[in-house]
């Protein structure tokens, strides 16, 4: 496979989850990632995870899933000498990600007009909460921050549980693959060199476009739904005879086909659930009559008959669950690779190219592990680098 990205090299500043998300998507893709941390600590996720043996040898869990494929030259961008190198290495590169605070680098002198004076061509994407300017820019913005304010704990449980948070760092996860897009969109422009402001809770909103349409342009305030279909019903969560699954009979004749596969065609005349409308307004009257006939089979019965015959459905299943069957492990969505001479079982690609699917090529680094190897490539002689690491400046 032809990597998309070959050839295309990115200064990563980031941190933590939202910066190394979006650089890991194009590392994967086939960009060399120059993965730049704090000497000593270095990324905050090299801590984090649910494995304390690995956090106490900075190879987290968390850090392990999100930077394969590239990297690490430490740095102290305090340090002029530090800020020097990460010019110099700005000189030959193609973008810069960064996640601080608005303004941290350009207190520093390595913003993006300080960076763009070496490089005209650069492409610098800054990653934050809320964006570079407005009232809230220099608020800290972790994921939860970010679920609140972007209002997706308000709809997210039943209108008894909500505000609920979902259950993984959703704002990162958007704001990075956000960030990916956007880069990969400005690599692609005829003449090179841009200014990319990513704000993680305007890229949350963006992917609520049905929600937020529903009130700018329906009037409707949007509330908590449980697991029920805002937009149809029977559309949602049912309970079978040993556990849930998934029905979506959005459309009129999968509503026919449902009734008929459980024997309740009696259901189609009654005056509450005859048109799309009356099934919405009566949703949880419906859910409690299909769940009546739906457990007297178990979820695998229901999976099998209803797809056959048109209504989609799938079961509920846990992480595990998903990733040992047949579907995801068939198509190869996780490799492994030793770290430290232990294997990580690590997520590849979610993108296949021509039938492919990018993996990483290396584990993920340990802190400044490419030191040398990328000092010498500037021009940094041995007794310089012994001289920059006694002063902490690597």
């Amino acid at each position: 496979m032809t990597a998309p990205l070959n050839g295309i090299r990115i200064i990563d500043l980031t941190n933590v989850l939202a910066g190394p998300y979006c650089t890991y998507q194009l590392a994967l893709l086939g960009a060399e990632v120059i993965k730049v941390e704090r000497p000593g600590s270095g990324d905050l996720a090299r801590q984090l995870g649910a494995d304390p043996a690995r956090n106490s040898q900075n190879m987290g869990i968390s850090y392990l899933a999100q930077n394969a494929g590239k990297t690490s030259l430490t740095l102290n961008l305090k340090d002029p000498r530090g800020q020097d190198i990460l010019k110099r290495l700005v000189r030959d590169a193609d973008v810069v990600v960064e996640n601080y605070r608005p303004g941290v680098l350009d207190r520093l002198g390595v913003g993006y007009e300080a960076l763009r004076a070496v490089n005209p061509a650069l492409i610098y994407c800054a990653i934050s909460g809320f964006g570079q300017d407005g009232p809230w820019r220099d608020n800290p913005a972790y994921d939860q921050i970010v679920q609140g304010i972007a209002g997706v704990m308000s709809i997210t449980g039943t209108p008894d549980t909500a505000p609920l948070r979902v259950g993984y760092p959703l704002g990162d996860t958007i704001g990075g693959m956000t960030a990916a897009f956007a880069i990969s969109a400005a690599l692609n422009a005829e003449k090179r060199g841009a200014f990319l402001d990513i704000s993680m809770t305007e890229a949350v909103l963006s992917s609520m476009g049905w929600v937020v349409s529903n009130y700018l342009i329906g009037g409707v305030t949007p509330a908590a739904q449980g697991n029920e279909n805002m937009t149809s019903a029977p559309s949602g969560t049912f309970w079978t005879a040993d556990q849930p699954i998934n029905i979506a009979a959005n459309k009129d004749d999968q509503w026919v086909t449902l009734t008929r596969i459980l024997e309740r065609e009696d259901l189609q005349d009654r005056a509450a659930f005859l048109t799309r409308e009356d099934r919405k307004r009566n949703r949880v009257h419906l859910r409690q009559t299909l769940e009546e006939e739906l457990q007297k089979a178990p979820a695998a019965h229901w999976v099998e008959v209803l797809n056959a015959q048109g209504v989609p459905c799938g079961p509920v299943l846990s992480i595990p669950e998903v990733l040992a069957s047949a579907q995801v492990s068939g198509r190869g969505l996780t490799t492994t690779l030793a770290a430290q001479g232990q294997a990580s079982e690590l997520m590849a690609s979610p993108i296949l190219v021509d039938g492919q699917r990018p993996l990483p090529q290396t584990p993920p680094p340990e802190l400044g592990q490419q030191n040398i190897d990328l000092l010498t490539r500037l021009g940094v002689g041995p007794e310089e680098i012994e001289t920059l690491k006694a002063e902490g400046v690597i």
